[in-house]
This record gives structure tokens, C-alpha cells and sequence, in this order.
């Protein structure tokens, strides 16, 4: 029996020294998945800042359509907070006829922004405004 439980040495040892590092892979891999959680959730709030910066620039245009014709620029005020809101945020707007209805015009609103270390990421909305200035 002596030579048996002297074989058994060190053995619970290594047991627990292989359920660290089982526990440790585990918590690993959590914070990885915290890490990626974060930066979806990044990417989903300025994908929505985007959406609201174009939808309100729309807004605007809608509510003063008599004085809009295609030399339409956006305001300033509009793109200082477009860069204010996104990292790299940059705004512009394109008011041209609309070849399919007559006398619309359409107007595109593409807001760019770009995080840190990675691609360019763009939103743009496209509105017909009714009633609009001379054409």
C-alpha cells in the first residue's frame, strides 16, 4: 500500500493546477466577449446619432421647402455638430430635380464618420421635398 499512495503523489496538485487553467480559458473568453459587446454597442450608437443627424437635417429642409432649390448647402451649425457628435463625423447634403416625379426635388444627406483604427462608416437618408422653391 506504501508504494501505492507513494506513486500518488502530487497528483491533486496537478488536478487543481488543470481546473485553473480551465477557469482561466473561461474567464478569457468573457472578457473577450465583453470587449466585442462594447464595440457593437459603439457601433450601433453612432449608426443612431447618424440616423438622427441626417433625419433632423431632413426636418429642417422640410420646414423651410419654399427657400430650398439645388445650390441648397447645409448649414453650419449642422456640421459643427455632425463633428461634434461623431469621431471623425462629416456631413453633406445634395439637393438635385427628381428625374421621376417633376417638380420635387430630392434631396441626400450622407453623414461619414470614422472610428479609430478602422474603416469609414457612412449613413445616407434620401428625401423628395413637396413644394419646393423654384425649380
Amino acid at each position: 500500500m506504501k508504494t501505492f499512495r507513494a506513486n500518488q503523489k502530487g497528483s491533486m496538485l496537478l488536478e487543481v493546477l488543470i481546473a485553473i487553467l480551465i477557469f482561466s480559458f473561461g474567464i478569457l473568453s468573457i472578457v473577450g466577449l465583453q470587449a466585442v459587446s462594447i464595440k457593437g454597442a459603439s457601433e450601433a450608437k453612432y449608426r443612431s446619432d447618424a440616423s438622427f443627424l441626417a433625419n433632423e437635417l431632413i426636418g429642417q429642409m422640410w420646414a423651410e421647402r419654399a427657400s430650398i432649390d439645388t445650390s441648397y448647402a447645409a448649414p453650419t451649425a449642422w456640421a459643427n455638430r455632425v463633428a461634434a457628435t461623431l469621431p471623425g463625423g462629416t456631413g453633406t447634403v445634395v439637393v438635385a430635380v427628381d428625374p421621376n416625379v417633376s417638380p420635387q426635388l430630392r434631396a441626400t444627406v450622407t453623414v461619414a464618420w470614422t472610428l479609430p483604427g478602422d474603416t469609414t462608416h457612412t449613413f445616407v437618408s434620401v428625401a423628395q421635398i413637396n413644394g419646393a422653391g423654384p425649380i
